[in-house]
């Protein structure tokens, strides 16, 4: 029991992250009906930055990680600006290629500036532990736990409470009636940009403060992150996290009883497990589990 209970947690950890990440692809895809294929650039790029800030400029960890978001979201919010606005009206196909160009300018740049090598970000957690009944809970898993529960809280607060939430919302719902009432589609846009490339920067920055560490390679944990949009319905917020949490729970149990269930599988099975439950989901729910069903009238 102790040892599923630490596979548990270590899955909630690492859905917590995935949570993180399949939420700025829903809150895009929400208000422009387009897949972030980009995410994953920002998420490495916001790691980076918060190393800058931490490492090079020593500035305090908790300020640093608020800064990294910050300049993802201008980043983010500005290729919205110059970019995505003039293709207003053009098919949704053409707007994803140029986020998947967006992803092939971040790759190199972020090499360029801050090469290959595996970087350790300062952080007040290190590998500090905390033992209870049994079970050892990493400093930085509790804290990634915690944020990902804060944001969420912060999201429905923000989506029900603000009139620039309700605004996302009305828009997302019906983009012509929000037109019609005097909400600006543009600002929806630039700011729906902005949060995706904030959270992907607060997923990015604390993955790089663990013992892990930083590379380039990071940004790949968007590829993981995406089953869990899909699995939980790519219009859904509360889809996105439910969908992190149970893709994490997924991997983590895999790997953890890898040697007594799947050691017939190879070494490597529980990489696939994410895309094999996916698709086994949307056999059975095709638009995910908290998705919205499309109904068509003819």
């Amino acid at each position: 029991m102790t040892t599923f209970l630490q596979n548990c947690f270590a899955g909630l950890a690492l859905g917590s992250t995935y949570a993180l990440v399949a939420l700025g692809f829903v809150v895009i895809y929400k208000s422009t009906g387009v897949i972030n294929f980009a995410q994953g650039g920002l998420l490495a790029l916001g790691a980076y930055l918060g190393y800058t800030f931490a490492n090079n400029l020593a500035i305090a960890f908790g300020v640093a990680i608020l800064l990294a978001c910050a300049s993802a979201a201008l980043v983010g919010a500005g290729f919205e600006r110059i970019v995505l606005r003039r293709m207003v009206g053009q098919p949704p196909f053409a707007v994803i290629m140029i986020t998947i160009g967006l992803l092939f300018v971040l790759e190199p740049l972020i090499t360029a500036i801050w090469g290959f090598d595996n970087l350790q970000v300062t952080n007040p957690w290190n590998i500090q532990t905390v033992e209870a009944g049994g079970i050892v809970f990493g400093v930085r898993d509790l804290w990634t736990i915690g944020l990902t529960a804060a944001v969420v809280v912060a999201f429905f607060l923000f989506f029900r409470f603000t009139s620039l939430g309700l605004a996302m919302r009305a828009t997302a719902f019906d983009p012509e009636a929000a037109l019609a009432q005097g909400i600006s589609a543009r600002r929806v846009y630039a700011v729906s940009w902005a949060i995706a490339s904030a959270l992907a920067a607060l997923a990015g920055i604390t993955m790089a403060a663990g013992p892990g560490g930083l590379s380039p390679s990071i940004g790949f944990i968007a590829l993981a992150a995406f089953p869990a949009m899909i699995l939980g319905g790519l219009d859904s917020p509360a889809g996105a996290v439910l969908g992190g949490i149970v893709i994490g729970l997924a991997e983590a149990l895999t790997r953890g009883y890898q040697d007594q269930l799947f050691s017939w599988a190879g070494d490597n099975v529980s990489i696939i497990v994410p895309y094999l439950l996916m698709i086994v989901i949307l056999l059975i729910r095709p638009y995910g589990l908290l998705g919205t069903k499309d109904v068509r009238r003819i």
